[in-house]
């Protein structure tokens, strides 16, 4: 049996989150700290810090939502390119996912020596934008609970991101969410145009009832 791309990218990052669970010496070298990186040109912070998590349930949600939206994201990117090249870009595509996302983070926070961050939300939220402009009507649940086409339940999470992030005072990254998600909706954008047409064919043909 073959492993996917995406399930290989969870057990990398379940094996490195793990490690970092019981080293706390590892969790600091790795962690996204926008001080250490201007100042020790670590730039590698930005790739590592995707790698890790903060405790069991921040690594469970993260690859949770990916291994479901990730797996489309691959198979369309086969589909687009060939299975290697295919499979090449969906690597490109999530490490610049975590990349990106954390570049507001940086910059607002690169003279801040308490500021730390860690995860792949960042990607994680590339890839759930990039699959809702693949198929924007799909139904996204909520805890299993309250479940909404992923156009509706996507508008809903970038507002919140924007407001949330705007208020920064939670402890959590909602910048990283915000331009994770951004960078997946233009990079679908850009690498299939026509992939705009179809979102808006498919939501027109939307109806509640």
């Amino acid at each position: 049996m073959t492993l996917s791309i995406t399930t290989l990218v969870i057990i990398l990052t379940v094996i490195t989150s793990l490690i970092g669970f019981n080293n706390s010496s590892f969790i600091e070298r790795w962690m996204f700290t926008p001080y250490q990186i201007k100042r020790k040109n670590q730039w590698d912070r930005f790739i590592l810090s995707g790698l890790i998590h903060k405790d069991y349930i921040h690594l469970l949600f993260n690859m949770f939502t990916f291994y479901f939206f990730g797996r489309v994201v691959e198979q369309f990117l086969a589909y687009q390119f060939g299975v290697i090249t295919g499979g090449l870009v969906f690597i490109v595509f999530y490490l610049l996912g975590i990349i990106i996302a954390d570049i507001p983070t940086y910059l607002k926070n690169k003279d801040n020596s308490y500021y730390r961050a860690l995860g792949a939300s960042g990607g994680t939220a590339a890839t759930v934008f990039s699959s809702i402009i693949i198929m924007p009507l799909a139904d996204i649940c909520l805890f299993g609970i309250i479940c909404l086409p992923g156009f509706i339940l996507g508008a809903l999470f970038l507002i919140y991101s924007y407001t949330k992030g705007k208020q920064d005072n939670d402890g959590i990254n909602h910048d990283a969410h915000l331009y994770g998600a951004l960078f997946g909706i233009i990079f679908i954008l850009v690498i299939s145009p026509e992939s705009a047409i179809q979102f808006f064919e498919q939501i027109k043909s939307y109806r509640i009832f």
